[in-house]
């Protein structure tokens, strides 16, 4: 049983900026992608959305999005039980924000929703641990889920494997990169879940989350072509990158 003063004396904030920092030094360009997102979430719905952190781990998009929207509200649903208990705690006590612990492959997991409709649903960093098969069959879910004229939006990795020379130069270099720049303190994150491992709070947690998932995502990376053809499929009226680096982009969906 967990010791309840234990887990109210749990700093979440901290836990927050550590998977923050671990998520940059892989991912330098992490905020601009939220940036991004956000601004389109702005251009498409306005400025109270209703919004579905879709895979949202500790809740980095619904931070960034009620720290600009504070008007809006936030539903996150996700299956990891570590991350989700870094979620609850740091946003106990904020009526805008609902957890959902589900899991995206099962068909009924949309049940489980406080809200039958969403403005946007919004997604970073996650989906690739899907296979195509279940994507698409999400996909087909999140097009019943988004109102009209609201949006889906999913950063990730994107391959394009009719590029392969590119895709190789820019693995190289991002790693060599990588290699060079000093973490300043970020643990990479292999390290920061063993620091879970070891916290009192998060070591049962955590130890179920890698019974769930192993140790690395089983997934597809497919090129954003396939993703927006896909959306487009599934029920979406418009689909199309919104920005993009070498290695990652943020695809929108219109409904």
């Amino acid at each position: 049983m967990t010791d309840t003063n234990t887990t109210a004396a749990t700093d979440w904030q901290a836990w927050q900026e550590s998977w923050d920092r671990q998520q940059e030094w892989y991912m330098p360009d992490r905020e601009e992608r939220f940036r991004i997102m956000l601004d389109m979430v702005e251009a498409c719905v306005g400025t109270e959305p209703r919004v579905l952190d879709l895979a949202c781990g500790t809740g980095s998009i619904t931070a960034r999005l009620l720290d600009r929207f504070p008007d809006a509200i936030s539903t996150g649903v996700d299956l990891d039980p570590a991350l989700l208990t870094i979620a609850r705690g740091t946003f106990a006590g904020d009526e805008r924000v609902t957890f959902v612990e589900a899991d995206l492959k099962d068909p009924d997991w949309p049940a489980r929703l406080p809200h039958g409709v969403y403005d946007a649903v919004l997604t970073a960093t996650a989906l690739h641990w899907l296979r195509n098969e279940p994507l698409g069959i999400l996909y087909g879910q999140l097009a019943e889920l988004v109102r009209h004229g609201g949006v889906f939006m999913n950063a990730d990795h994107m391959i394009d494997d009719t590029t392969p020379r590119i895709n190789a130069a820019e693995s190289i270099l991002r790693h060599t990169r990588m290699d060079r720049t000093q973490r300043g303190g970020a643990l990479d994150w292999a390290e920061w879940w063993q620091r879970a491992a070891e916290d009192p709070v998060l070591a049962a947690p955590t130890a179920r989350r890698f019974e769930i998932y192993g140790s690395h995502a089983d997934g597809e990376m497919p090129s954003a072509a396939w993703h927006a053809r896909v959306l487009r499929e599934k029920g979406f009226a418009e689909a199309r990158p919104v920005w993009c680096s070498p290695s990652d982009t943020l695809l929108l969906a219109l409904k």
